[in-house]
């Protein structure tokens, strides 16, 4: 990648950055004891919606390809087979039960034999845990006693709060409660989000160099990514590398292992080879600020998310870099980017790594920029997910890097992730070193580079 653009051009456009709020949040709640369903959903896409269905029922889900819905409905305590047809629309459905094995659902548009393609039933949240965002003023203590619940999260900054139940179904009937409670804006599940790509060992290959050296920082100003994802290990990518990232924070509690680089370290690399790439290997001021939001084995969800972007923002850093993702929404954590925006802060989101077509979060979240990946110029990796987004970015999806003097390597849309963020800082801290940054103006620089960025990164055939 060579330098972008420098942006004086445009100093006297007026550039605004609008964040909207996302619409109603999908809500569907399957109380398996009782046999009846309770469902809030706009706008529905068959996968996600079968998904939710897998995830909270235990059925085995087939689906025939090609098969779509645009689910959109609401209503309370209808019986399961009632829920399916208001559910799915016009697609035809089977459900089988089994003596000793979990009942079959076969969703369909021509024949039931033609619903070949499995669903994961994965479970796809925490099944005993809230996400909850309450109005000022809220008692979040008494509200959590009513419930039967212990308040396990608190993120006073945004008004959200992590709600821990005793069991499953108590967790679902809570869900019931606080969506009905005025004083509560938004409440979801704890969504699990997928396991980041794992770097595998090249044999034989030359470590990468880093052409890159660091001018001192700024007294203010100054640009640090945010790089919410796994431990990172400065010292193990190399001197050259250790003086651009700081020292981990750690956000979920998470302990470190010595069993070769992790994920955050691949994307702390990959960032520093793109930096160096861009300037060319010249100087930048920029550094990187890892927060560690896996617990061990490598598994994080929708809070400790919420928690490490705030850990973020409250350190001032931007852009902001989240190469992870679920196919789930969360309304909670929604609230907590569109803050972060409110606030100037830019980020940069994976798109996913399984290509299904249908938005992945957060990136599909508004405003934030989604990333897709490249297996070579022009074209699409096979893995790379995208949606019916305008503004959606394409870079490599494959990058090879240093740890502990050996060669590592990791594919995915993080990789191409971590390469936007690293770019749009790499740009941002040259022209805010070139230039007397006001808040408007560094809003104009910000909006300039994004700009640039989507033209110089297209998805293919978009």
């Amino acid at each position: 990648m060579k330098r972008l653009i420098t942006f004086v051009a445009i100093i006297g456009l007026s550039v605004a950055v609008s964040v909207v709020c996302r619409a109603q949040t999908n809500v569907l709640v399957w109380h398996k004891d009782a046999g009846t369903v309770d469902a809030a959903v706009h706008h529905e896409a068959i996968m996600p919606l079968l998904k939710s269905i897998a995830g909270q029922t235990g059925w085995h889900v087939f689906v025939e390809p090609g098969s779509t819905v645009d689910a959109s409905t609401k209503f309370k305590n209808l019986p399961a087979g009632d829920a399916l047809k208001m559910l799915l629309g016009d697609l035809n459905f089977a459900l089988v039960p089994k003596n000793d094995s979990p009942w079959e659902l076969y969703v369909f548009h021509t024949t039931m034999k033609n619903a070949t393609l499995s669903v994961s039933a994965k479970p796809k949240h925490v099944p005993n845990e809230l996400l909850v965002k309450v109005k000022p003023g809220t008692n979040i203590d008494a509200l959590a006693k009513m419930l039967g619940a212990k308040v396990t999260g608190r993120n006073d900054k945004f008004g959200i709060y992590r709600l821990q139940f005793t069991d499953e179904n108590s967790t679902d009937n809570a869900l019931s409660q606080l969506q009905m409670d005025s004083d509560v804006q938004s409440v979801g599940y704890d969504n699990y989000f997928d396991p980041p790509p794992t770097p595998q060992s090249v044999a034989g290959a030359d470590v990468p160099s880093m052409p890159l050296t660091l001018s001192p920082p700024p007294a203010s100003g100054k640009v640090v990514i945010g790089l919410v994802d796994t431990a990172v290990d400065p010292q193990s990518l190399g001197q050259g590398a250790s003086q651009f990232v700081l020292p981990d924070v750690n956000v979920a509690g998470g302990t470190e292992t010595d069993s070769g680089p992790t994920h955050g370290d691949a994307m702390a690399s990959l960032m520093l080879e793109a930096m160096a790439n861009t300037l060319q290997g010249s100087q930048t001021s920029v550094q990187i600020q890892p927060y560690d939001v896996y617990e061990s084995g490598e598994q994080t969800t929708s809070w400790d998310v919420a928690e490490g972007i705030t850990a973020a923002v409250n350190a001032g850093d931007n852009p902001i870099n989240l190469s992870l993702g679920s196919s789930d929404d969360s309304s909670v954590l929604d609230s907590v980017i569109a803050q972060a925006q409110q606030d100037g802060i830019v980020m940069f989101a994976a798109a996913g790594n399984t290509p299904t077509g249908e938005p992945y979060y957060p990136a599909a979240d508004q405003g934030v920029n989604a990333v897709t990946a490249l297996s070579q110029p022009g074209q699409l990796a096979s893995y790379a997910n995208s949606w019916d987004d305008p503004d959606m970015m394409a870079l490599p999806g494959t990058g090879v890097f240093g740890y502990d003097g050996q060669s590592w390597l990791v594919q995915g849309t993080s990789d191409s992730t971590a390469e936007a963020s690293a770019v749009y800082a790499a740009n941002y801290a040259q022209d805010e070193a070139n230039n007397s940054t006001g808040a408007n103006r560094a809003q104009q620089i910000s909006q300039a580079i994004l700009n640039a960025m989507e033209g110089k990164f297209p998805v293919p055939g978009k």
